[in-house]
């Protein structure tokens, strides 16, 4: 410092001279300088673009991926759906409408048991009575030759009516009887095929209500296999969901496990030793946990051969024989290993109880040493949570299959929300960059006011009077001089 103000005796003169001898370096390559700035920001800012470019590729051809695992679960998910509802619908054709042909026998003789029946309970209609061809011959006869029969004739036409009267009272008795008995034969019948139109009706019901739903999910599927909008976006906030709820489920499941692992854990350290390690871990917890693994696992497979869930295709898709045969094994395994833990819930129990009796006769309290008399409610309760805990873990595998197959469509999801933060950052990073170079050449030509304020002013001049012209009143003070 000392060097440079030395230049001359006047140190504020020195400084000047410096300052004006740097200004004049800086303007001599302010040229160079603009040039190396600005290169070096349009070499960033394209850097930062072209990134954004391929992390922008990255992202479509994730959406794309994204998009055809989310079509492909939602096609295999309304595949099965629409496969149980054929399952559905031939389970009801094969039950109910196997039989229409002895239906239809039933019928046709039930109706025509009633038609005969009908036909022998018509009223039939009286033959007129015989007094009426009496009367008309009594009235036929001459005055003078049947006047002195007309008393006794008419005598004879009332006996008879009176007589005739009875017998079709007594007939039409006996019809009426007949008639009521052929309708009440007729009454089951009539019941009969009431009842059986109503089934058949309720089944006819039950098949168009199916058919409608089949209709629904075969437009649906359209629309999945078609590779719609409406069905993507249906399809992922449907993941979602599914996401959160099995994972909910999930959290419920790892509780119940906790559970049943503290239930086993104390007498598993009285089986397998305390005190032995496996690495920083106890034995017996180890041993607690591979049991509650195990019964997950059986419980998994148990869930695979009953073709309830599908995480394992090669189990699916064993024969029956095979898979019964599996079904019963794996049962059997997890009936086993639900005694055993009920076995351990007991044995904690009385574990818990000889240390509560050791330690009151540690202290002295001899009366503390006896069993409550409800203390058989808490064994008979943890044992039944030993016994159940293990076949309430079996269904872990229905929200375990969903969060599998939800969880593919949320990590892309995320994914490309966080490729698209990452475009999106380092595109405005590469504009910062753009916009910083202009910055710093502004900033560079800030101590060179006074000479770029020289150059405007003599670019403004020379723009005014071009080479070899002069202003008309300096050429007439010239002449004038002259």
């Amino acid at each position: 410092m000392n060097f440079m103000l030395s230049i001359t005796p006047w140190p504020v003169a020195s400084a000047l001279l410096w300052i004006i001898l740097i200004i004049a370096a800086l303007y001599l390559i302010r040229s160079t300088a603009h040039k190396t700035i600005q290169a070096a920001a349009q070499g960033l800012h394209r850097s930062f673009r072209v990134a954004s470019k391929a992390v922008s590729r990255s992202e479509a051809n994730l959406a794309v991926r994204n998009r055809d695992v989310l079509l492909a679960a939602g096609r295999e998910a309304k595949e099965r759906i629409i496969e149980r509802e054929f399952e559905r619908i031939n389970e009801t054709v094969r039950k109910d409408l196997a039989n229409y042909s002895a239906l239809h026998r039933s019928l046709s003789e039930s109706i025509g048991r009633i038609e005969k029946d009908h036909q022998e309970a018509v009223d039939v209609p009286p033959d007129p009575p015989g007094w009426v061809r009496a009367v008309k011959a009594v009235a036929e006869m001459d005055a003078k030759e049947g006047r002195a029969h007309v008393g006794s004739i008419l005598s004879d036409i009332h006996k008879s009516l009176i007589k005739a009267n009875k017998e079709a009272m007594t007939a039409y008795h006996a019809a009426s009887a007949k008639r009521h008995k052929l309708l009440r034969h007729m009454r089951p019948d009539w019941r009969q095929i009431q009842q059986t139109l109503a089934a058949v009706g309720k089944n006819v019901d039950s098949l168009l209500s199916r058919s409608v739903t089949i209709d629904r999910h075969m437009q649906e599927y359209e629309d999945i296999v078609g590779g719609r909008d409406r069905a993507i976006s249906v399809l992922s906030s449907s993941s979602l969901v599914n996401f959160f709820v099995s994972a909910f489920v999930l959290c419920i499941a790892i509780g119940g496990a906790t559970i049943n692992f503290s239930l086993i854990a104390r007498p598993m350290a009285e089986m397998v030793g305390g005190t032995s390690l496996i690495g920083n871990f106890r034995t017996a917890d180890i041993a607690a946990l591979v049991i509650i693994l195990v019964e997950i696992s059986m419980g998994l497979f148990l869930m695979e051969s009953l073709r309830i869930t599908r995480l394992f295709p090669v189990i699916g898709a064993l024969p029956d024989k095979t898979r019964v045969r599996m079904i019963y094994i794996t049962f059997s395994i997890l009936f086993l290993l639900a005694g055993v833990e009920a076995g351990l819930a007991y044995m904690r129990e009385v574990l818990l109880h000889d240390e509560l009796a050791t330690s009151a006769l540690l202290r002295g309290d001899v009366g503390a040493t006896a069993t409550g008399e409800y203390m058989w409610i808490t064994t008979a309760a943890q044992m039944g949570m030993g016994f159940i805990l293990p076949f309430a873990l079996t269904f872990v595998a229905i929200p375990l299959e969903t969060f599998v197959h939800s969880l593919r469509t949320v990590i892309g999801l995320l994914a490309i929300s966080l490729l698209r933060l990452i475009s999106l950052s380092l595109r405005l990073f590469g504009n910062i960059f753009r916009y910083l170079g202009v910055l710093l050449m502004q900033i560079y030509d800030l101590p060179l006011f006074v000479p770029l304020w020289l150059e405007e002013r003599m670019s403004k001049a020379g723009a005014r009077y071009p080479e070899g012209t002069q202003p008309i009143r300096d050429q007439r003070l010239k002449g004038a001089r002259l």
